[in-house]
């Protein structure tokens, strides 16, 4: 069995990894290198033949030549285990201090256009897009510190990952992450590029805000305020999500919204209306441009900027594609690099959840409640939300008064953590390490990459927080803990974090779900946890299709690499019908729309959407787990784990593998029971 792994493990290791010179160092030289570090160590030889095999293809000429090579290897190879121990946690010890200084840099100079208070200046802009890690692989392989981590702590493909994993102790966990950092050799200018491109599309997004006191319907009636300003897509959706509690005006301004989303996908939305130019408003409707409300005027409409950010973004990516091996690209490297699963078996999971039999059940209770045929903005129905019933305007101003300021939320977070059930003690140390800011845009966590520092929890502040301020807010607290324990109860610095980001969404997510327990609000619905199970099923059947349309406008990219603009924005509107018509259509009975298209992540935040319904499956599943035992505790436990694969976390957390059939067979159980409840009770004969 060892034998047969071994040649399996060499055979994969071969053929990973990319080299512009790979007969630099021939097999004469590799051998001869491997016998002489092999007399007389006590580490297993394929580790040794692994180690060298992988310098051998990263170095080229440059390095020095095969007998520098040979010398090198000899001197900085790790006999004992002893040795490879010290040089372990020296590593560690730096890495830490680089990383988390220059994520500190970072922070600093994002802060003009992340956090409020400041007067934006053009240089923000520039400062903001610098990347201090962007030489930070040059430098490693300049000053051999690479060649030196990789040849005593060589890379692990993923598949090696998951067959080797259960028998890991946490430290040889930590080697082979360390050995997750050199195993290709990008230039420094094309990760500057890439910095570069998705600052600036982050800075697009975040400045995105739509003024809807701008906004009217056909009869001229505004339903918003003029200083009412909205940042697509987030603000959009749940301004439209909080339009299902208003029985008056609710259904109009779904309508409205749904129109600026459309505009801002299609790229028709007036400019004079994103400028605020005076004397304008925009009937997005029928998307009819009015001065002073008189005179119907021609609009200029967006110049395709919402996908030249997108198209920016893949060419500074995969222009480093030929820095990896064999067919490597963004996307490969995405899911079985970043998010250590393969691309196959996450659509297979989400086509599992959107094709289920519980979607249309679900949607025809949703029209039921509703009292109308379903419209395609109803993927955000928010009816079985318990907050869905209380007065939104009420929920805004028991929250202003509870945070009128950022201090105040700052000062809530203990108690915000005792009452999730985390000792006063765990609750005051974790939030000794988060920093809130109020922020430019919808909010973001912001982890730390050394103890020393802190995680920011941004989220909109200004002027006293409102409700949806605070449901972020809390999103984004989730992440704070999971960051700081993730980084400082792990067993080395190496295995700091989670699996992937989906790991991370999860936390937030049972946090977020929880956000009217921590304002002492009290549901007496004895339906209420039925309720809340078709509302996380339905959040997942939206985003699933939504990371689809990203998975495929990826794959386009691709397939047109000398695409334009004009191009692409056709691609993704033709991609979103396409997703729609095949699962959502037969549901909604309407074909043809491309609002799978708005969410903003897909612009800023390349292929990262995936980790959202991978986040609410992860969710769900931990939540069934929590039920009759201490969040806090079983999260401490969990999340201090860290970065081991995405199915040996799950095994360890909750004892099961990321599975969408948990969620079904809850999900059909709350339509049986709501169903049942909806019955009129037969009376009996007297």
């Amino acid at each position: 069995m060892k034998k047969n792994l071994t040649l399996i493990l060499s055979i994969i290791f071969l053929t990973h990894f990319f080299t512009m010179n790979a007969q630099f160092i021939f097999e004469a030289t590799k051998n001869k290198t491997i016998q002489n570090l092999s007399q007389d160590s006590k580490i297993p030889k394929e580790i040794i033949k692994r180690g060298v095999e992988q310098i051998a293809l990263l170095w080229n000429y440059t390095d020095g030549s095969e007998s520098e090579f040979c010398d090198f290897c000899e001197t900085y190879f790790c006999k004992t285990l002893e040795e490879k121990n010290e040089l372990f946690y020296r590593i560690a010890d730096n890495f830490e201090s680089i990383f988390g200084h220059n994520n500190r840099v970072t922070l600093d100079l994002m802060r003009p256009l992340q956090v409020t208070g400041y007067n934006p200046l053009p240089i923000d802009e520039l400062f903001a897009t610098y990347d201090l890690n962007a030489h930070f692989s040059d430098d490693m392989f300049a000053n051999k510190i690479a060649f030196i981590a990789a040849l005593n702590f060589p890379y692990f493909t993923l598949d090696e990952k998951e067959y080797n994993g259960h028998r890991w102790t946490a430290t040889e966990w930590g080697y082979v992450r360390l050995g997750d950092f050199f195993y290709s050799r990008v230039p420094a200018g094309l990760k500057q590029n890439i910095a570069a491109a998705v600052g600036n599309a982050d800075n697009y997004i975040s400045n995105y805000n739509i003024p809807m006191g701008l906004i009217a319907n056909g009869a001229n009636t505004r339903y918003w305020s003029s200083s009412t300003k909205l940042i697509s897509h987030w603000g959009l959706r749940d301004e439209l999500k909080a339009a299902y509690a208003d029985t008056e005006f609710g259904y109009v301004k779904q309508q409205l919204i749904y129109a600026i989303m459309k505009a801002i996908i299609n790229q028709t939305i007036p400019m004079e209306i994103l400028n605020e130019a005076e004397g304008y408003f925009w009937k997005p409707v029928a998307n009819k441009t009015f001065l002073y409300e008189l005179v119907e005027i021609e609009n200029t409409p967006e110049p395709n900027t919402r996908y030249q950010h997108l198209l920016n973004i893949f060419k500074a990516v995969s222009a480093t594609d030929k820095c990896y091996a064999g067919e490597s690209n963004f996307i490969s490297r995405t899911f079985e690099s970043d998010l250590e699963m393969k691309l196959e078996d996450v659509e297979n999971l989400f086509i599992s959840l959107i094709t289920s039999p519980q979607v249309k059940q679900t949607a025809d209770m949703i029209a039921k409640r509703l009292g109308r045929k379903l419209q395609p903005f109803d993927i955000w129905y928010d009816g079985f939300k318990s907050r869905s019933s209380f007065n939104q305007e009420q929920l805004d101003k028991d929250v202003r008064d509870r945070y009128p300021d950022v201090a105040a939320f700052q000062n809530d977070l203990p108690n915000i953590l005792i009452k999730l059930g985390f000792t006063p003690e765990k609750a005051k140390y974790i939030c000794s390490y988060v920093q809130v800011d109020p922020s430019v845009g919808a909010g973001h966590a912001w982890g730390a990459e050394m103890k020393s520092d802190k995680s920011m929890l941004r989220t909109r502040i200004a002027g006293g927080m409102d409700y949806k301020g605070y449901n972020i807010g809390i999103h984004e607290f989730g992440h704070n803990v999971e960051q700081t324990i993730s980084l400082h109860n792990v067993s080395n610095y190496f295995l700091k974090g989670v699996p992937n980001t989906g790991f991370t969404e999860a936390l937030a997510f049972t946090f977020q779900g929880k956000d009217l327990q921590l304002l002492d609000y009290v549901n007496s619905d004895t339906l209420a946890e039925y309720m809340n199970t078709l509302d996380i099923f339905w959040g997942c059947y939206e985003i699933m299709g939504v990371s689809l349309v990203d998975i495929k406008v990826w794959q386009w990219m691709y397939q047109h690499p000398d695409a334009n603009a004009i191009d692409l924005k056709y691609a993704v509107m033709q991609i979103a019908k396409d997703i729609w018509n095949l699962y959502y259509a037969p549901v909604f009975g309407i074909i043809d729309q491309t609002i799978l298209a708005i969410y903003s992540h897909m612009i800023d935040s390349p292929l990262y959407l995936s980790a959202y319904p991978i986040g609410h499956i992860i969710d769900f599943q931990i939540g069934n787990y929590l039920k009759d035992k201490n969040l806090g505790d079983e999260v401490y436990r969990m999340y201090a784990m860290g970065r081991l694969t995405p199915k040996l976390w799950m095994e360890r957390a909750v004892g099961s593998q990321i599975n969408a059939t948990e969620l079904l067979n809850s999900t059909q159980k709350a339509l049986d029971k709501i169903t049942e409840a909806s019955k009129p009770v037969k009376k009996g004969k007297k």
